[in-house]
């Protein structure tokens, strides 16, 4: 099931309301499109409220609002070689703000304190039921679904500052969507990024040095992860510079594509 979040657009009684909806159709036929809104919040209930929207008449948002977002370094073993890192004994975590979520088509905006912005496709996990030190045979039990996630770094602030808050924590840096696949199996699925269509990034969730349900152990044996939490998985190798007018797109398998433009920072 594709759970999204959007707000109707203008020339419908209901404009400018922001609603969770289920997505129905064929993404490779965005016109077969049909989002039916729910009275609530997916992760309460999947109650219809009985409003339904062609896509086209509705604007996609950040799929979930998390109350935090827990992301995980060098977790492909190849893209840790790229930067010139071995892959840690232990999970590399790190947070990126709520203020760095947008949704699909939503612009990133180039930080004036850097040159050097760089994309990283990933796979993200919505959390859907409260958990703290969650035992491995668990961990299905707690995850709502998975959706794309670009975990935008400036990489020369990275490496000049050490540590990561500002290089990967700035407004907009945490693109997430299109929408949350509830009905999906995360052990192999292929992950492409592009820029401006040329292909840059490809791996599988195969690939990983470390599978979710280890990330999601690892994780809430330190904090307790709340419904609508984020993680995200790790990038796999060819992540690179954007620039101002580019166009980003991460496609995951079984999902759909996550596309975003970079504007200058206004």
């Amino acid at each position: 099931m594709r759970i999204a979040r959007f707000s109707v657009k203008e020339g419908s009684p209901a404009a400018g309301s922001v609603s969770f909806g289920v997505v129905e159709g064929d993404p490779s036929q965005p016109e077969s499109l049909v989002v039916h809104a729910l009275a609530g919040h997916p992760i309460v209930s999947m109650q219809l409220s009985g409003e339904s929207y062609r896509m086209q008449d509705v604007r996609l948002l950040s799929p979930i609002l998390p109350n935090k977002i827990v992301a995980v370094g060098r977790n492909y073993a190849a893209h840790a070689a790229e930067l010139g890192h071995e892959v840690p004994d232990v999970p590399l975590t790190f947070f990126k703000p709520s203020t760095a979520v947008i949704g699909p088509t939503e612009a990133i905006a180039y930080p004036p304190f850097s040159s050097d912005v760089q994309f990283e496709g990933e796979l993200a996990v919505v959390i859907g039921r409260m958990g703290r030190e969650v035992p491995l045979e668990r961990v299905p039990e707690i995850v709502f679904g998975y959706t794309c996630a670009n975990d935008v770094t400036a990489r020369d602030v990275q490496q000049r500052e050490g540590q990561w808050a500002r290089a990967k924590g700035f407004d907009t840096s945490c693109p997430l969507g299109p929408w949350i696949e509830t009905e999906l199996d995360p052990a192999d699925l292929a992950i492409t990024t592009t820029l401006n269509g040329e292909l840059k990034q490809t791996g599988r969730t195969s690939l990983m040095v470390r599978s979710i349900a280890e990330l999601i152990v690892h994780i809430s044996e330190a904090m307790t992860l709340l419904p609508g939490d984020v993680i995200l998985t790790g990038t796999p190798a060819g992540v690179g510079p954007m620039n101002v007018g580019d166009e980003v797109a991460v496609s995951i398998e079984g999902i759909g594509t996550l596309t975003n433009k970079v504007i200058k920072r206004g």
